[in-house]
């Protein structure tokens, strides 16, 4: 969602400078104003013009409330965990791109095997580009909310550069959203 909206922190926040994935603080006191609000993050540009990612758990920061996961189904087999990391994986987000990382087609597989104390995920996922500086802050951020859910053992989020990914990976809706279709 594009809502541009202008906010002063509440508090000292950790962000992540986009597109390079360095880490850093803003102060309290600091305008901010919110380019895209989806998924657990939010991209805000400061005063200075810089696009930060600011997560979720510091909503409060910014006067919001923070979002809560929503699973498919509360079963834990396999199948029902594969449909629940799926569901998870569409609220993961490129902070530059607002379309999800299923819809832009970044990922390639989602294995799920029984194990002994509930369920092993495996993930193959690319990125828009080699060497994408976010790259593994959104790792990161599949890794999370796949290993938060019910059922799940372990994750294991793979980054595959081979099929490059390319924009006929995106699905039909991501392409009308982003007007290229």
């Amino acid at each position: 969602m594009s809502e541009r909206e202008t906010i002063i922190l509440t508090r000292d926040v950790n962000i992540v400078m986009i597109p390079d994935g360095n880490h850093g603080t803003l102060s309290k006191g600091k305008e901010v104003t919110i380019h895209q609000s989806l998924g657990d993050n939010y991209t805000v540009v400061t005063e200075h013009g810089h696009m930060v990612r600011i997560s979720g758990v510091d909503a409060d920061a910014l006067g919001k409330d923070p979002h809560k996961l929503n699973t498919l189904v509360s079963e834990t087999d396999p199948i029902a965990v594969e449909k629940n990391c799926w569901e998870v994986m569409k609220t993961v987000y490129d902070p530059e791109i607002p379309v999800n990382i299923v819809d832009l087609g970044l990922v390639y597989v989602c294995n799920v095997e029984p194990a002994e104390e509930g369920n092993d995920v495996h993930i193959q996922m690319t990125l828009t580009a080699p060497g994408c500086g976010m790259g593994p802050v959104i790792q990161g951020d599949v890794e999370k909310s796949i290993r938060a859910l019910p059922g799940v053992n372990s994750v294991n989020v793979e980054i595959v550069l081979d099929p490059p990914w390319g924009r006929e990976m995106m699905s039909e809706v991501a392409q009308v959203q982003l007007g290229l279709f």
